[in-house]
């Protein structure tokens, strides 16, 4: 792997070096990005270009230790003690984020394949891999972009200045510096609700530290600071003062002080000179904190490294839970990181951005570099979460009615459940059916105005009406294409379509042909289940369900038994029960894993007994048991939802019964939701209601089933 080393002669190299292995307790992360931390590494790269008199003036504390080594060892070896210490590469780098490639033993918290955020000046380095102990990494939730989650460290740092400081709502808070860090601290001082004044000697950063949230910015080389304070806070002076500065001058603090007001707080982050006047602190009673890096536990070997965690009962935040409240931040869009990011490079192009750092030429604020597959690393396709088409337009409130429905397939199912639902409600166009005695049959049943025997005379009539199709499963994916490109809305029988290809020649479809698809998973929509939903959205918490069906022996001469035609039980019928568990979570599926029970008789072509654990997004969990053996006594469908302070069962529909609060409560039902999901579809068709049911949600529900079979397939678990 790649790895940027820092020279003490002021060389930065690129260098290939060893994979890390996980510390213990800890992950192994291939770093997707990482952030170049300007203020701290600048000051590393500045100081690895001088020479030993420049290092020595730079650092005195350094320079004590030289001294009191040649005392115990002599000058000649404290020498080549330094000499051997100069000519040794550094790491750079402390914020990243990446994807967990491996767990150690002793960890419980990760798994492979987690998003995760990283900290840490001795692990998240700038490097294609960093090896991380338990506490400097913290779950990156769905909705963060890596790029975004890599700020973590930094926004600890800032957070941590603000928990110091204290504010409370409508304080006025003086940043002193708007580097990388004083904008972070500016944007969440804002979002706690303080009154922020942002200063810096450059003009450049005025709009940055506008877009953060500062209500006034005073370029001090430009403007009178103590008379923008004086005016600002009517006289009063700052509440607060937060240092973010890095310098050999003491004019910050002084002129921090003269901002304060009297009891003010200053609080310290940056590494700056620090001289206190006694008269003004003295005068002024100011209370002065320092805040140390990403919170309690930093340098701390036995919280970082052993994983000795603080009892929150006395140590509310922690660098650990900073970094999860940052993340939380992200996740709701609090801090706008692209107002203050201003390149993205790829890793292997950082090494002119530290040149320009070094030079003064740079005016970046934020940089994220990107890292691209590492050439010896694993596939890592199935590990990427799935990009989900954007919502369509259609799946909102249509502001025409349809007035226009056609059918294609009028078996016995639809005669028996859809159609009834139909009848009178909306005007029927063409029936179209393989035997033309059944079209016409169905026709003068049910009020079509046509009958016809080929597709082509519904599919072919260009419009704003919809279309439903009822037909075997290998014809539903080449039909609702037909249908989009014909401009029509679609409700299609489950499944969706009968492989990945399929799907995503549907998502391409629905990319240009911007209309409605539903799909008919109906138990969605059955009463037990809009009951039991009711109330699972009132309680907190990821949920655990199991869901039971005996199949029963598929019938030889069944066409499900045809592959070519159905696709298999699993997809034909399995993907009603994997749709449920997506229903009753409303959480995104991330992986799968199944396996099947071959019959007695021999193994068919593709397994009609499945068991299968589906793991949820938000920690929620389904397992699928569907099997072709079993007694007929056995209800057909049972499923068991657990939650917090909450058990719901559901026996085929007909009968739902909740355990909550120390008491049972029963309800009978007699719809397994077709004439629900018909009379919701109707609705929306007419303009009344939104899509009941989007295509997003449905396409979700097929990558898990294809997801069910490819575990099968590989013996593996398998990421949705």
């Amino acid at each position: 792997m790649k790895q940027i080393a820092q020279y003490q002669d002021g060389r930065l190299e690129l260098q290939e070096v060893p994979r890390p292995v996980p510390p213990p307790g800890g992950v192994l992360v291939r770093t997707t990005h990482s952030v170049i931390s300007i203020g701290t590494e600048k000051m590393k790269v500045e100081q690895a270009k001088m020479n030993l008199l420049q290092k020595a003036k730079a650092r005195p504390d350094q320079v004590r230790k030289v001294i009191d080594t040649a005392r115990n060892i002599g000058w000649k070896s404290a020498y080549e003690k330094v000499r051997n210490r100069l000519s040794s590469p550094t790491p750079l780098g402390y914020s990243a984020a990446g994807i967990v490639e491996a767990v150690d033993e002793g960890n419980s918290r990760f798994r492979v394949g987690d998003r995760v955020a990283c900290g840490g000046a001795e692990c998240a380095f700038h490097a294609e891999y960093i090896a991380v102990p338990d506490m400097l990494a913290a779950k990156v939730p769905e909705h963060v972009p890596m790029w975004q989650a890599a700020y973590t460290t930094l926004l600890s740092i800032a957070m941590q200045a603000v928990r110091q400081t204290e504010p409370r709502l409508g304080d006025r808070v003086l940043v002193m510096g708007q580097g990388l860090v004083g904008l972070l601290v500016t944007g969440l001082l804002k979002a706690n609700g303080a009154r922020v004044m942002a200063v810096d000697l450059e003009e450049s950063r005025r709009a940055h530290a506008s877009a953060m949230g500062a209500e006034r910015v005073v370029v001090s080389t430009s403007q009178d600071l103590q008379n923008e304070v004086r005016e600002w806070t009517d006289g009063h002076g700052v509440d607060a003062a937060v240092v973010c500065v890095g310098t050999d001058s003491n004019a910050p603090i002084e002129q921090c002080a003269d901002a304060l007001r009297d009891r003010g707080r200053m609080v310290d982050v940056g590494i700056t000179k620090i001289e206190l006047p006694w008269r003004i602190f003295a005068n002024k009673e100011l209370d002065v904190r320092f805040s140390r890096s990403y919170g309690p536990g930093r340098y701390d070997p036995s919280y970082e490294w052993g994983g000795a965690d603080y009892p929150i009962g006395y140590v509310r935040w922690t660098e650990q839970r900073n970094f999860q409240a940052c993340l939380h931040l992200l996740s709701e869009g609090e801090i706008d990181l692209g107002a203050i990011t201003t390149r993205h490079v790829k890793f292997g192009d950082a090494l002119p951005v530290y040149q320009s750092l070094g030079d003064g030429g740079s005016q970046d604020v934020g940089v994220v570099m990107e890292y691209g597959e590492p050439d010896d690393a694993p596939d890592q396709a199935e590990a990427k979460p799935a990009t989900e088409p954007a919502d369509i337009p259609s799946a909102r409130r249509l502001a025409k009615p349809v007035n226009r429905l056609d059918v294609i397939g009028a078996g016995n199912f639809a005669r028996t459940m859809l159609l009834p639902s139909l009848k009178g409600r909306i005007p029927l166009g063409t029936i179209v059916n393989n035997t033309a005695l059944s079209a016409n049959h169905v026709r003068d049943k049910f009020g079509f105005a046509e009958a016809a025997s080929d597709p082509a005379a519904a599919l072919g009539q260009a419009g704003d009406g919809a279309v439903l199709i009822g037909t075997r499963n290998h014809l539903h994916a080449p039909m609702v294409m037909a249908a989009l490109k014909s401009g029509r809305h679609v409700f299609v029988e489950k499944p969706l379509c009968l492989s990945r290809a399929e799907l995503d020649e549907i998502d391409a479809t629905i990319a240009d042909h911007p209309q409605s698809v539903q799909v008919g998973f109906n138990r969605r929509f059955a009463p037990a289940s809009v009951e039991l939903k009711r109330r699972l959205d009132r309680v907190p918490g990821p949920k655990s369900a199991s869901y039971r069906v005996y199949a029963g022996k598929l019938d030889a001469g069944h066409w499900y038994a045809n592959q070519d035609e159905s696709g298999g039980r699993v997809i034909s019928e399995g993907c009603h029960f994997l749709d449920y568990f997506c229903f009753l979570f409303g959480s995104r599926p991330v992986r799968v894993t199944a396996q099947s029970t071959w019959s007695a008789g021999g193994a068919p072509p593709l397994p009609d007994s499945v068991t299968a654990q589906a793991e949820f997004a938000d920690g929620s969990s389904g397992q699928l048991i569907y099997s072709a053996e079993g007694d007929t006594t056995y209800p057909k469908e049972h499923c068991t939802v657990y939650g917090s302070g909450i058990v719901a069962d559901i026996t085929n529909f007909q009968s739902l019964a909740i355990y909550q609060r120390g008491s049972r409560k029963r309800f009978r039902y007699s719809s397994k939701g077709h004439a629900e999901q018909m009379a919701a579809w109707l609705a929306f068709l007419r303009g009344e209601a939104e899509h009941p049911l989007p295509y997003a949600g449905a396409r979700q529900s097929m990558r898990l089933t294809f997801a069910v079979l490819e575990s099968i397939r590989e013996a593996r678990s398998v990421e949705v």
